[in-house]
């Protein structure tokens, strides 16, 4: 590989948030260990963003900062090459983070006492951007066919038919359970907003996390009618590892629903802008990684393949379900026995294993796990390897 794929840089004591979780269990900075929980990656930030970062503290005055048309078409340019869609300039409005738009959202096109839908299990956030603004969880459960997970359409007629229903914050590709939807799965999800005037917020922040065989569609690129009722929510963070850079990218078609979310956005900050660092950071990743993402992809769905033959060799009570999208493994853990908080105990102390636990993302993943893919795999060797010996004594 032309990239570097196997350097870490052990992040104890850095204020990086997934490690001071280890730290705060006891783990200490000899151990060999990474954690396999918050969504972001264990390999180095790509060198061309390296070295554009480098220029910019070079050759820069640190001062406020705003879009060029040089960071617009970048952004642009890399949704036509890398997903067909004709995305325009005049769309984009930028927040701190997909999260920041979502809340936003909510509190822009929705009252409190609305309803919003969410398809569950999903990205815990989702659920706090709905409960603590005062808004109405409208669940609609996905289905799980012991595999991967499927919309149940039938519910989400139901669900978007109440006349509460304002909005449905769509997770495509969907966090945590994988699934990548197809274009006429999407369609059937729109269709259905349509008719009930439901808006739709599309966060597909893992837009470029890909798998082999699949193929992402943006949401408001399947026809005109529902690219002027929507809003994609989009950032290089989690394709880049760039998440502490703070940039995302919301585009909105329809010029009315975009000045309604920016008049919201100049109400908690008058002046909404990221940082000039954040900006530079795109605009690099968008210009020059494209070749470092196709890599990266290679060495996530290769992990990917060894947990699975591991699981159906060693462990085959575990459920390893379909990883078409995002870095992130969705794995039923039931099948071994263990209560799901003994769980937790179990892998945190004795495998030394720090997971997402399933049961944040919703009561239906209690028992499940969501691994982080996204690092060199003698870590995921080595994960394996104190998993089986962990594992053993409790399985009858």
């Amino acid at each position: 590989m032309k990239y570097d794929f196997e350097t870490t840089h052990k992040r104890f004591h850095t204020g990086a948030f997934k490690w001071e979780q280890m730290t705060r269990a006891g783990v200490q900075d000899t151990e060999d260990i990474i954690p396999f929980s918050v969504a972001d990656m264990e390999f180095v930030t790509p060198p061309e963003i390296v070295e554009a970062l480098k220029r910019e503290l070079d050759s820069s005055v640190m001062g406020y900062a705003d879009t060029t048309p040089e960071y617009l078409d970048a952004v642009c340019s890399w949704m036509k090459t890398r997903r067909n869609w004709d995305a325009r300039p005049e769309w984009i409005l930028n927040t701190h983070g997909v999260v920041d738009a979502f809340f936003e959202a909510v509190r822009a096109f929705t009252r409190e006492g609305d309803g919003i839908i969410l398809m569950t299990p999903v990205y815990y956030p989702m659920y706090t951007a709905v409960t603590s603004t005062g808004r109405i969880l409208l669940d609609n459960p996905l289905i799980n066919t012991g595999t991967c997970y499927e919309i149940d359409f039938d519910d989400l007629e139901r669900k978007a038919s109440d006349p509460r229903a304002k909005m449905l914050i769509l997770c495509s590709p969907h966090n945590p359970v994988g699934r990548v939807w197809t274009r006429d799965e999407l369609t059937r999800v729109g269709n259905i907003c349509m008719k009930h005037n439901v808006l739709v917020v599309s966060d597909e922040i893992h837009f470029d996390l890909i798998m082999p065989g699949h193929v992402h569609t943006v949401y408001a690129s399947i026809c005109e009618e529902f690219a002027q009722n929507c809003l994609v929510l989009t950032a290089p963070s989690k394709t880049f590892n760039i998440a502490g850079l703070q940039t995302s990218n919301v585009f909105i078609p329809n010029p009315e629903l975009r000045s309604q979310y920016l008049t919201a956005l100049k109400l908690r900050n008058p002046q909404p802008k990221c940082n000039i660092l954040g900006y530079r950071a795109c605009e690099a990743a968008y210009r020059f990684c494209g070749e470092w993402l196709d890599e990266c992809l290679s060495v996530i769905d290769g992990n990917r393949r060894v947990i699975t033959d591991f699981m159906s060799r060693e462990f085959p009570q575990v459920k390893v379900y379909d990883l078409e999208g995002t870095y992130l493994l969705w794995l039923d853990m039931n099948g071994l026995g263990i209560g799901y908080k003994e769980l937790e105990r179990v892998n945190r102390e004795e495998a030394r294993l720090f997971f997402d636990e399933g049961y944040v993302f919703g009561s239906q993943g209690e028992g499940f796990e969501r691994w982080n893919i996204a690092c060199p795999a003698r870590y995921i060797h080595g994960a394996l390897g104190r998993m089986k010996e962990a594992y053993t004594k409790y399985i009858r």
